[in-house]
């Protein structure tokens, strides 16, 4: 049996960086509660993402359910159902109704032309999802917000360290959640962000991820307990060192990938946006099988016969949950609801090589009906 390549790969620093990094925490003891690395890793991450401010948490979820928490949010919430279940449980746990909006065809991400329709008086915020990489429309959504007074949280869980016109995707709305899960661009093994203008909004973060502790006799608010830990921030500050380096690594894995399948009939990939720097976080390839011959599933299969593990992502629907009882109408969203059903994203790690990439290539392509 060859090697097994999984759908990602875990980038980490050499052990003696790590070492390095962590050895202070034996003689301070200070292991979390905003310690020095915390402190350190929070600072090089707003240089790094051009962003005014940066809130970091124990994880991506937390700083997405707490975020909303902090807008005083109601009503309902204009999202997408293709994207990860996070998104979407962090509006209804927060006593929130989605609204789902469907998808483009071209990037995956919210179908701009169909916001307003869903728009009522109870709208009160839209949630985009950056997918893969691919950021969203955010001059159609600015618009959109402004027009309609409504307040644009990110979900920037695949955004890491992308541009847009020069602009680090994390200024762009009201606030942006990155997360910073093992699998990631970047990681801090779990971990998560909260990038805003508004400094006001700092001290409410603050609070919520620290049990609505003000200070050392005031609790004047109900808070979680969402802090990131010295031991994650110190494996953030290590692989910050590398990422532009992992971000290259991956950009070669993508171009090969390119170079073998984006010409071959019945097979979508997306291509780099315009005025866009990316991340290169995911290779999705969508398969038509009317044309190539083959469905998403078998293609699937055959790579997990050869021990590679491929991804059904986005599948199912968020909108299709059995937790929800059937509450939401996925026809309503019939886009995203055909891409999830076709879409498969390939294994894509800075570590995988080229020979791997081919042989997974090839793989797919033996199925190829001609």
């Amino acid at each position: 049996m060859k090697e097994k390549i999984l759908v990602a790969n875990s980038s980490m620093p050499e052990f003696e960086e790590y070492m390095e990094e962590i050895k202070p925490l034996w003689n301070s003891h200070w292991l979390t509660n905003m310690g020095v690395i915390h402190q350190k890793l929070e600072k090089q991450l707003t240089d790094y993402l051009d962003v005014e401010h940066i809130s970091l948490f124990s994880n991506g979820h937390m700083a997405l359910e707490l975020a909303i928490q902090a807008f005083n949010l109601s009503g309902e919430v204009i999202t997408t159902p293709f994207t990860f279940a996070s998104t979407t449980h962090a509006i209804v746990r927060n006593g929130l109704m989605p609204v789902f909006c469907d998808i483009n065809k071209e990037d995956f991400t919210i179908d701009t032309n169909k916001i307003e329709s869903l728009i009522t008086d109870k709208t009160t915020a839209i949630i985009p999802v950056h997918v893969y990489g691919n950021i969203c429309n955010i001059k159609e959504i600015e618009r959109i917000a402004k027009k309609y007074d409504l307040k644009v949280i990110y979900d920037a869980a695949h955004a890491f360290g992308i541009q847009y016109n020069g602009r680090g995707i994390g200024s762009y709305g009201d606030a942006s959640m990155f997360s910073f899960h093992a699998t990631k661009v970047f990681n801090t093994i779990e971990g998560g962000a909260i990038s805003f203008g508004d400094n006001q909004l700092e001290g409410k973060l603050y609070r919520l991820k620290n049990f609505g502790i003000r200070d050392e006799v005031t609790v004047d608010g109900v808070g979680a307990n969402a802090k990131m830990n010295e031991f994650q921030a110190a494996m953030g500050v290590c692989n910050l060192r590398h990422v532009e380096e992992e971000i290259e690594k991956r950009k070669q894995v993508v171009n090969r990938y390119r170079d073998r399948l984006q010409n071959v009939k019945g097979l979508y990939l997306t291509m780099d946006q315009e005025n866009v720097r990316s991340n290169y976080a995911y290779f999705p390839v969508v398969f038509d099988e009317t044309v190539f011959g083959a469905t998403r599933n078998e293609v699937c299969d055959r790579l997990k016969e050869n021990n590679i593990f491929a991804r059904k992502y986005f599948y199912p629907l968020t909108n299709t949950f059995e937790c929800f009882n059937g509450e939401y109408n996925v026809e309503e969203t019939p886009i995203a609801l055909h891409i999830s059903k076709r879409v498969l994203t390939l294994p894509l790690f800075a570590d995988l090589t080229l020979d791997n990439v081919d042989r997974i290539c090839d793989i797919v392509l033996s199925l190829q009906k001609i």
